[in-house]
Protein backbone atom coordinates (compact mmCIF):
# COMPACT_ATOMS: atom_id res chain seq x y z
CA UNK A 1 0.00 0.00 0.00
CA UNK A 2 2.84 2.53 0.66
CA UNK A 3 4.21 1.84 -2.50
CA UNK A 4 1.04 2.48 -4.03
CA UNK A 5 0.59 6.16 -2.57
CA UNK A 6 4.45 6.35 -3.47
CA UNK A 7 3.32 5.99 -7.18
CA UNK A 8 0.44 8.05 -6.98
CA UNK A 9 2.48 11.06 -5.15
CA UNK A 10 5.22 10.36 -8.52
CA UNK A 11 2.33 10.77 -10.77
CA UNK A 12 1.16 14.11 -9.25
CA UNK A 13 4.47 15.56 -9.40
CA UNK A 14 5.08 14.67 -12.87
CA UNK A 15 1.80 15.74 -14.00
CA UNK A 16 2.04 19.30 -11.65
CA UNK A 17 5.62 19.90 -13.14
CA UNK A 18 4.94 18.67 -16.70
CA UNK A 19 1.56 20.49 -17.37
CA UNK A 20 2.81 23.90 -15.36
CA UNK A 21 6.30 24.43 -17.72
CA UNK A 22 3.92 23.46 -20.66
CA UNK A 23 1.28 25.48 -20.35
CA UNK A 24 3.36 28.88 -19.00
CA UNK A 25 5.44 28.17 -22.42
CA UNK A 26 2.33 28.17 -24.82
CA UNK A 27 0.28 30.49 -22.94
CA UNK A 28 2.94 33.24 -22.36
CA UNK A 29 4.97 32.90 -24.80
CA UNK A 30 3.70 30.39 -27.76
CA UNK A 31 0.61 31.98 -28.27
CA UNK A 32 1.35 35.39 -29.11
CA UNK A 33 4.38 34.78 -31.38
CA UNK A 34 2.28 32.12 -33.21
CA UNK A 35 -0.74 34.75 -34.26
CA UNK A 36 1.90 37.06 -34.63
CA UNK A 37 2.17 38.44 -38.77
CA UNK A 38 6.18 38.76 -38.00
CA UNK A 39 7.76 35.66 -39.73
CA UNK A 40 10.36 35.44 -37.39
CA UNK A 41 8.18 35.02 -34.34
CA UNK A 42 6.03 32.82 -36.35
CA UNK A 43 9.30 30.39 -36.49
CA UNK A 44 10.02 31.37 -32.96
CA UNK A 45 6.73 30.11 -31.79
CA UNK A 46 7.28 26.99 -34.06
CA UNK A 47 10.55 26.57 -32.64
CA UNK A 48 9.12 26.67 -28.67
CA UNK A 49 6.28 24.17 -29.75
CA UNK A 50 9.41 21.84 -30.78
CA UNK A 51 10.99 22.18 -27.61
CA UNK A 52 8.07 21.81 -25.22
CA UNK A 53 8.09 18.09 -26.55
CA UNK A 54 11.09 17.68 -24.35
CA UNK A 55 8.93 19.14 -21.39
CA UNK A 56 7.88 15.11 -20.11
CA UNK A 57 11.24 13.80 -20.76
CA UNK A 58 12.67 16.63 -18.55
CA UNK A 59 9.47 16.02 -15.83
CA UNK A 60 11.01 12.38 -15.15
CA UNK A 61 13.93 13.22 -14.41
CA UNK A 62 12.93 15.90 -11.97
CA UNK A 63 10.35 13.64 -10.74
CA UNK A 64 13.12 10.99 -9.75
CA UNK A 65 15.37 13.47 -8.25
CA UNK A 66 12.81 14.98 -6.37
CA UNK A 67 11.44 11.60 -5.16
CA UNK A 68 14.37 9.97 -4.48
CA UNK A 69 13.60 7.35 -7.20
CA UNK A 70 16.97 7.52 -9.07
CA UNK A 71 18.00 6.56 -12.26
CA UNK A 72 18.38 2.46 -12.45
CA UNK A 73 18.59 1.27 -15.88
CA UNK A 74 16.19 -1.56 -15.96
CA UNK A 75 13.63 0.95 -14.82
CA UNK A 76 14.01 3.64 -17.15
CA UNK A 77 11.81 1.78 -19.86
CA UNK A 78 14.78 2.91 -22.53
CA UNK A 79 16.09 -0.31 -23.32
CA UNK A 80 16.31 -1.45 -26.86
CA UNK A 81 14.55 -4.65 -26.61
CA UNK A 82 14.60 -6.35 -30.14
CA UNK A 83 14.82 -10.15 -29.44
CA UNK A 84 11.39 -11.72 -29.64
CA UNK A 85 9.63 -8.48 -30.11
CA UNK A 86 9.90 -7.52 -33.93
CA UNK A 87 6.15 -7.95 -34.25
CA UNK A 88 5.42 -4.85 -31.83
CA UNK A 89 8.77 -2.77 -33.45
CA UNK A 90 6.76 -3.81 -37.02
CA UNK A 91 3.41 -2.71 -35.54
CA UNK A 92 4.82 1.16 -35.24
CA UNK A 93 7.22 1.06 -38.32
CA UNK A 94 5.97 0.38 -40.51
CA UNK A 95 2.35 -0.75 -39.50
CA UNK A 96 1.07 2.99 -38.61
CA UNK A 97 2.40 4.18 -42.08
CA UNK A 98 -0.30 1.81 -43.56
CA UNK A 99 -2.94 2.36 -41.22
CA UNK A 100 -2.51 6.18 -42.05
CA UNK A 101 -2.16 5.30 -45.96
CA UNK A 102 -5.59 3.03 -45.52
CA UNK A 103 -7.30 5.95 -43.43
CA UNK A 104 -6.45 8.33 -46.26
CA UNK A 105 -7.46 5.73 -48.81
CA UNK A 106 -11.26 5.69 -47.26
CA UNK A 107 -11.16 9.26 -46.51
CA UNK A 108 -11.16 9.87 -50.81
CA UNK A 109 -13.47 7.13 -51.56
CA UNK A 110 -16.14 8.66 -49.54
CA UNK A 111 -15.14 12.22 -50.91
CA UNK A 112 -13.83 11.69 -54.06
CA UNK A 113 -14.33 15.19 -54.96
CA UNK A 114 -11.89 16.46 -52.38
CA UNK A 115 -9.11 14.24 -54.28
CA UNK A 116 -7.07 15.75 -56.81
CA UNK A 117 -4.76 13.56 -59.44
CA UNK A 118 -3.11 16.00 -60.59
CA UNK A 119 -1.53 17.00 -57.10
CA UNK A 120 -2.26 20.85 -57.59
CA UNK A 121 -1.96 20.98 -53.72
CA UNK A 122 1.85 19.84 -53.64
CA UNK A 123 2.49 21.53 -57.40
CA UNK A 124 1.30 24.89 -55.34
CA UNK A 125 3.71 24.40 -52.22
CA UNK A 126 6.78 23.74 -54.79
CA UNK A 127 5.82 26.31 -57.01
CA UNK A 128 5.61 29.06 -53.71
CA UNK A 129 9.27 27.20 -52.87
CA UNK A 130 11.21 27.82 -56.19
CA UNK A 131 9.12 29.77 -58.76
CA UNK A 132 8.92 26.87 -60.87
CA UNK A 133 6.19 25.19 -62.32
CA UNK A 134 5.75 21.32 -62.67
CA UNK A 135 4.20 18.56 -64.55
CA UNK A 136 1.67 16.07 -62.81
CA UNK A 137 3.72 13.17 -63.90
CA UNK A 138 7.03 15.16 -62.10
CA UNK A 139 4.29 15.82 -59.04
CA UNK A 140 3.71 11.91 -58.66
CA UNK A 141 6.99 11.09 -59.03
CA UNK A 142 7.67 13.95 -56.52
CA UNK A 143 4.88 12.13 -54.04
CA UNK A 144 6.47 8.43 -55.02
CA UNK A 145 9.45 9.54 -53.45
CA UNK A 146 7.91 11.31 -50.47
CA UNK A 147 5.95 8.15 -49.68
CA UNK A 148 9.05 6.24 -49.72
CA UNK A 149 11.58 8.45 -47.69
CA UNK A 150 8.31 9.36 -45.20
CA UNK A 151 8.09 5.33 -44.18
CA UNK A 152 11.63 4.56 -44.10
CA UNK A 153 12.70 8.03 -42.42
CA UNK A 154 9.75 9.30 -40.37
CA UNK A 155 10.90 7.60 -37.03
CA UNK A 156 14.51 7.96 -37.32
CA UNK A 157 14.09 12.12 -38.50
CA UNK A 158 11.88 12.39 -35.47
CA UNK A 159 13.76 10.01 -33.05
CA UNK A 160 14.87 12.99 -30.53
CA UNK A 161 12.00 15.00 -30.40
CA UNK A 162 9.37 12.34 -29.81
CA UNK A 163 11.55 10.77 -26.95
CA UNK A 164 10.77 13.75 -25.38
CA UNK A 165 7.39 12.64 -24.77
CA UNK A 166 7.31 9.44 -25.08
CA UNK A 167 9.90 8.64 -22.26
CA UNK A 168 7.30 10.86 -19.93
CA UNK A 169 3.84 9.08 -21.20
CA UNK A 170 4.60 5.88 -21.91
CA UNK A 171 7.89 5.60 -20.05
CA UNK A 172 7.19 6.56 -17.05
CA UNK A 173 3.13 7.72 -16.34
CA UNK A 174 1.74 4.37 -18.09
CA UNK A 175 4.36 2.00 -15.74
CA UNK A 176 2.72 4.12 -12.41
CA UNK A 177 -0.82 4.33 -13.56
CA UNK A 178 -0.95 0.41 -14.29
CA UNK A 179 0.51 -0.01 -10.60
CA UNK A 180 -2.79 2.14 -9.53
CA UNK A 181 -4.90 0.73 -11.62
CA UNK A 182 -6.73 -2.15 -14.53
CA UNK A 183 -4.60 -1.74 -17.59
CA UNK A 184 -7.61 -0.59 -20.00
CA UNK A 185 -8.63 2.49 -17.48
CA UNK A 186 -4.79 3.30 -17.23
CA UNK A 187 -4.12 3.16 -20.75
CA UNK A 188 -7.08 5.08 -21.95
CA UNK A 189 -6.16 7.86 -18.89
CA UNK A 190 -2.58 7.74 -20.24
CA UNK A 191 -3.98 8.96 -23.75
CA UNK A 192 -6.61 11.41 -22.26
CA UNK A 193 -3.81 13.28 -20.01
CA UNK A 194 -1.61 13.31 -23.45
CA UNK A 195 -4.61 14.86 -25.31
CA UNK A 196 -5.25 17.61 -22.79
CA UNK A 197 -1.63 18.52 -22.85
CA UNK A 198 -2.08 20.12 -26.17
CA UNK A 199 -4.45 21.99 -24.65
CA UNK A 200 -3.64 25.36 -25.02
CA UNK A 201 -2.38 25.08 -28.33
CA UNK A 202 -4.80 23.95 -29.80
CA UNK A 203 -7.49 26.90 -28.10
CA UNK A 204 -4.67 28.95 -28.23
CA UNK A 205 -2.85 28.70 -31.75
CA UNK A 206 -5.20 26.58 -33.92
CA UNK A 207 -2.78 23.63 -33.49
CA UNK A 208 -3.91 20.64 -35.61
CA UNK A 209 -7.72 21.91 -36.25
CA UNK A 210 -7.27 25.15 -37.08
CA UNK A 211 -9.94 27.83 -35.83
CA UNK A 212 -13.40 29.07 -35.85
CA UNK A 213 -15.16 25.54 -35.99
CA UNK A 214 -18.12 24.29 -34.35
CA UNK A 215 -17.58 24.29 -30.98
CA UNK A 216 -14.70 25.99 -31.07
CA UNK A 217 -12.03 25.52 -29.06
CA UNK A 218 -13.33 22.21 -27.34
CA UNK A 219 -14.32 20.36 -29.74
CA UNK A 220 -10.86 20.20 -30.94
CA UNK A 221 -9.26 19.45 -27.84
CA UNK A 222 -11.42 16.86 -27.31
CA UNK A 223 -10.78 15.58 -31.17
CA UNK A 224 -7.28 15.59 -30.30
CA UNK A 225 -8.14 13.30 -26.78
CA UNK A 226 -9.45 10.49 -28.94
CA UNK A 227 -7.22 10.53 -31.05
CA UNK A 228 -4.15 10.48 -28.53
CA UNK A 229 -6.13 7.78 -26.79
CA UNK A 230 -6.37 5.98 -29.75
CA UNK A 231 -2.83 6.39 -31.27
CA UNK A 232 -1.43 6.31 -27.25
CA UNK A 233 -3.14 3.12 -27.33
CA UNK A 234 -0.98 1.14 -29.48
CA UNK A 235 2.12 2.98 -28.21
CA UNK A 236 1.23 1.80 -24.63
CA UNK A 237 0.87 -2.00 -25.78
CA UNK A 238 3.94 -2.20 -27.43
CA UNK A 239 5.72 -0.72 -23.59
CA UNK A 240 3.59 -3.23 -22.12
CA UNK A 241 4.33 -6.11 -24.17
CA UNK A 242 8.23 -5.05 -24.50
CA UNK A 243 9.06 -3.11 -21.08
CA UNK A 244 10.65 -0.26 -23.05
CA UNK A 245 9.29 2.93 -24.67
CA UNK A 246 11.59 2.35 -27.97
CA UNK A 247 9.19 1.39 -29.90
CA UNK A 248 6.56 4.01 -29.29
CA UNK A 249 9.54 6.74 -29.59
CA UNK A 250 9.63 5.57 -33.22
CA UNK A 251 5.73 5.00 -33.41
CA UNK A 252 5.24 9.17 -32.29
CA UNK A 253 7.74 9.66 -35.08
CA UNK A 254 6.03 7.72 -37.86
CA UNK A 255 2.53 10.01 -37.14
CA UNK A 256 4.20 13.25 -37.16
CA UNK A 257 6.58 12.71 -40.26
CA UNK A 258 4.17 11.01 -42.20
CA UNK A 259 0.45 12.14 -40.95
CA UNK A 260 0.36 14.56 -43.27
CA UNK A 261 0.98 13.06 -46.30
CA UNK A 262 -3.19 12.76 -47.01
CA UNK A 263 -3.26 16.01 -47.40
CA UNK A 264 -1.08 16.33 -50.09
CA UNK A 265 -3.32 14.74 -52.90
CA UNK A 266 -6.15 17.05 -51.65
CA UNK A 267 -8.36 19.50 -54.04
CA UNK A 268 -7.62 23.39 -53.60
CA UNK A 269 -11.20 23.71 -54.86
CA UNK A 270 -12.42 21.41 -52.55
CA UNK A 271 -10.99 21.81 -48.64
CA UNK A 272 -10.81 18.88 -46.76
CA UNK A 273 -12.43 18.32 -43.09
CA UNK A 274 -9.82 18.05 -40.53
CA UNK A 275 -12.01 16.44 -38.28
CA UNK A 276 -13.20 13.87 -41.03
CA UNK A 277 -9.77 13.35 -42.95
CA UNK A 278 -7.61 12.93 -44.77
CA UNK A 279 -5.19 13.25 -41.73
CA UNK A 280 -5.43 10.09 -38.86
CA UNK A 281 -6.96 13.66 -36.82
CA UNK A 282 -10.20 12.81 -38.39
CA UNK A 283 -12.43 10.11 -37.80
CA UNK A 284 -12.52 8.38 -41.13
CA UNK A 285 -8.31 9.26 -41.39
CA UNK A 286 -8.10 7.66 -37.91
CA UNK A 287 -10.75 4.89 -38.39
CA UNK A 288 -7.93 1.54 -39.12
CA UNK A 289 -5.73 3.17 -35.83
CA UNK A 290 -8.79 3.27 -33.76
CA UNK A 291 -9.79 -0.27 -34.68
CA UNK A 292 -6.51 -1.38 -34.05
CA UNK A 293 -6.59 0.74 -30.64
CA UNK A 294 -10.29 -1.13 -29.82
CA UNK A 295 -8.24 -5.06 -30.64
CA UNK A 296 -5.26 -4.05 -28.79
CA UNK A 297 -7.23 -3.00 -25.84
CA UNK A 298 -9.76 -6.09 -25.92
CA UNK A 299 -6.34 -8.34 -25.84
CA UNK A 300 -4.95 -6.33 -23.11
CA UNK A 301 -8.27 -6.71 -21.01
CA UNK A 302 -8.42 -10.34 -21.69
CA UNK A 303 -5.47 -11.16 -20.77
CA UNK A 304 -5.21 -9.28 -17.65
CA UNK A 305 -8.32 -11.13 -16.80
CA UNK A 306 -6.40 -14.55 -17.42
CA UNK A 307 -3.70 -13.74 -15.65
CA UNK A 308 -5.52 -12.59 -12.52
CA UNK A 309 -7.74 -16.13 -12.90
CA UNK A 310 -4.74 -17.92 -12.87
CA UNK A 311 -3.49 -16.20 -9.91
CA UNK A 312 -6.56 -16.75 -8.11
CA UNK A 313 -6.65 -20.48 -8.97
CA UNK A 314 -3.30 -21.01 -7.53
CA UNK A 315 -4.22 -19.40 -4.11
CA UNK A 316 -6.40 -22.01 -3.83
CA UNK A 317 -4.24 -24.74 -3.85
Amino acid sequence: MERDKLDEKRIFLFLAITFLITYVIEIVFIAPMAGSGDASRAMMAQSLIAAVMFVPAVSVALTRLLTKEGFAIKELHLAFKWKGNQKYYMLVWPGLAGMILLGAILYFLIFREQFDSNLGYIGALLTAQDGNTYTTGQLWQYMFFQLLIGVVLSPLVNLVNCFGEEWGWRGYLLPKLLKCMPVVPAVLLDGAIWGLWHAPLIALTGYNYGIGYAGYPVTGILAMCVFCMAVGTIFSYTEIKTGSCIPSILGHGMINGFSMIGVYFTSLAHPYNVFLGPMPLGFIGGLFILIMAGVLLYQLDQEEKAAKSTKEQVKDL
